[in-house]
């Protein structure tokens, strides 16, 4: 038979250590952790006799005191600079959506000086998420707090960079879900390709991956975040909601499906609620190259 006093303490270390994981979880994991996540990437679309190119991926900060405030966002550009990519891409998501908690909301001229202190030798660019496009305000004052720190905006647009020896297009669209309460979007995935005049290597920003469906194989690489890689993912059973209507298929990480690529950033903040358990916050690092021997 069990004792009373082992009854009792199986009770106690069972409690404490379900605190201990809720500290973790809204303490600790969300606000402290910073990961910078690695890929490599050997590209089928990225010519054999183009340079490799680095690129630093930040998305879903979430702004708001306290659990995304200034000093955590000023960490994170550091970090960002310090990777020293040759490009960084911002995937959307800078406002935050936690009214249900105690927080602060922090306002597009609060967060954005920040992330003007972004540095790259091909320049720092930006989509909007579906939260931006969510703001009580709409989105112009994101768009506006961006372009006024000199961040190159893109929404259902394309851009050809030719700089330093990089030869690429870089696109991006808006986002699927902005028309929160009409269930629509203001992405135009075909008017954006449209734009690309040339057969130079193709990079594509879509905040939320369900977009990768119909992605073409013209494209080398999509990026995307808005899953928050999850953002609670428990043992044995997983993550408890991605945001996407495809479940887990594009939660997170590189994902290929038929020759296409896709990666998918955890992102760095939270949404709705200021938990992250098993998805800590990170930055990635992407670098791309030929699949095959470079030409000289």
């Amino acid at each position: 038979m069990i004792s009373r006093r082992h009854f009792l303490g199986t009770v106690l270390t069972s409690g404490a250590a379900f605190l201990g994981l809720c500290g973790y979880a809204v303490g600790y994991e969300p606000r402290y952790r910073l990961n910078v996540t690695r890929y490599d990437l050997a590209l089928p679309r990225w010519p054999a006799d183009a340079k490799p190119l680095t690129m630093a991926l930040v998305a879903d900060i979430h702004a708001c005191d306290p659990w995304m405030p200034l000093w955590r966002i000023e960490e994170i550009v550091a970090a960002t600079n310090a990777l020293n990519a040759d490009i960084v891409l911002l995937l959307g998501d800078y406002v935050s959506s936690m009214r249900r908690v105690p927080t602060r909301i922090l306002p597009p001229e609060e967060w954005s000086p920040p992330l003007g202190k972004l540095r790259a030798p091909l320049g720092v660019h930006a989509i909007l998420g579906n939260h931006d496009y969510w703001r009580e305000e709409g989105p112009q004052g994101v768009r506006d707090a961006l372009i006024r720190q000199g961040i190159t905006f893109y929404e259902n647009t394309a851009r050809r960079i030719d700089a330093l020896g990089h030869r690429f297009w870089l696109s991006g669209t808006g986002s699927m879900v902005a028309l929160k309460d009409r269930h629509g979007g203001v992405d135009d995935l075909p008017g954006t390709l449209a734009q690309i005049t040339d057969d130079l290597p193709v990079i594509h920003m879509a905040h939320e991956p369900d977009l990768f469906p119909d992605i073409p194989d013209r494209v080398a690489l999509t990026l995307s975040g808005h899953t928050h890689g999850g953002q609670i993912v428990l043992p044995f059973i997983g993550a408890i909601e991605t945001g996407s209507d495809y479940g887990n298929r594009f939660r997170y990480g590189h994902i290929v499906e038929d020759g296409r690529h896709l990666i998918v950033s955890g992102g760095l903040g939270c949404s709705h609620l200021p938990i992250r358990f098993g998805s800590p916050p990170e930055i990635v690092h992407v670098t791309v190259r030929p699949a095959g021997p470079v030409t000289a």
